[in-house]
């Protein structure tokens, strides 16, 4: 619990009624390494996130409040994320790869290698409306066993990748990063946001309709540490994740309006419930939530108009 949930840097944060909603965190679990990943599951009213270091994902029941491991082993799953056929993706560090959960409970293996070598630890990962996968791929679950296996690099680079939706084929989309991490677009599709955690800033991209992606320039900076994964509300708002400061959220102008003051290191955020006005927030040992005025993208991504 905190006494003080929100600090308003700009008006816009208050008039946008970003502040008007629960005052202060809930507390839904607090016995992880470190948590991660969360991921609202409407169907089932559930919430599923991972807790890297115990290689293992938890669950979280929205009508019972009980909490109970959904998978372990888990690869040392990192971030989940939806398909538009509600399959589970996850990004599994310690297996370096991307898998998907089929509705039989069988597990598809999306990626795992490019240009033949496997990759480093697949970190966070987003749908596209076109069926493409869109994931980021650092170094940090091979850089020591705390959240995976310590092996070398056989790409020898950090890299964000796609899944070709027709073929399967991973392709190289953007480079030049030190730690990628969150990504997210636009509602509309047409810009690609990635956070870049080891350079404590967010990149922004112009998505073309083949694939491809031009432009990279800084959309935000950390002033103290990293940003880890990112989210965006229905009015365009960018909510992110700092690690060293809580939730900060960005006018769509790169302005910082404001932060939700978290009391651990925060690494995950995701919006759900039943209006998808309810934010779960992942910070090191916990899982948070607090009930907002704003509310979530659309959940089922549709393909733009053009």
């Amino acid at each position: 619990m905190m006494d003080e949930l929100y600090e308003i840097l700009d008006e816009r944060f208050r008039t946008g009624r970003c502040a008007n909603g629960d005052t202060r965190l809930e507390l839904l679990y607090g016995e992880c390494r470190w948590a991660e990943g969360p991921l609202y599951l409407p169907a089932w009213r559930q919430l599923v996130w991972s807790d890297i270091p115990n290689d293992r994902m938890l669950r979280w029941d929205e009508t019972t409040g009980t909490v109970g491991v959904f998978r372990s082993p888990a690869g040392h799953s990192n971030g989940n994320t939806l398909d538009r056929e509600g399959r589970l993706v996850s990004c599994e560090q310690g297996n370096r790869r991307v898998t998907r959960t089929e509705h039989d409970g069988s597990i598809t293996v999306l990626a795992d290698r490019f240009d033949g070598k496997r990759l480093n630890s697949p970190n966070d990962a987003v749908v596209r409306s076109d069926g493409s996968v869109w994931f980021s791929d650092p170094d940090f679950g091979i850089t020591s066993d705390y959240e995976g296996h310590r092996a070398e690099s056989e790409i020898g680079a950090r890299n964000v990748y796609r899944t070709d939706p027709g073929t399967g084929e991973v392709r190289l989309v953007a480079d030049g990063f030190s730690g990628p991490n969150g990504l997210v677009f636009s509602p509309d599709e047409t810009r690609l946001y990635v956070a870049d955690t080891i350079a404590r800033h967010i990149r922004v991209f112009d998505v073309r309709d083949n694939g491809t992606l031009s432009g990279g320039e800084v959309f935000a900076e950390a002033a103290h540490s990293g940003f880890d994964n990112i989210r965006f509300d229905d009015e365009g708002r960018l909510w992110a994740a700092a690690l060293g400061d809580g939730v900060h959220c960005y006018d769509p102008d790169g302005t910082l309006l404001g932060r939700l003051l978290v009391p651990e290191p925060v690494s995950n955020l995701a919006f759900g419930g039943p209006k998808n006005n309810r934010l779960f927030i992942t910070a090191t040992t916990s899982l948070y939530s607090l009930v907002m005025s704003v509310t979530g993208t659309d959940r089922v991504r549709r393909r733009p108009s053009r």
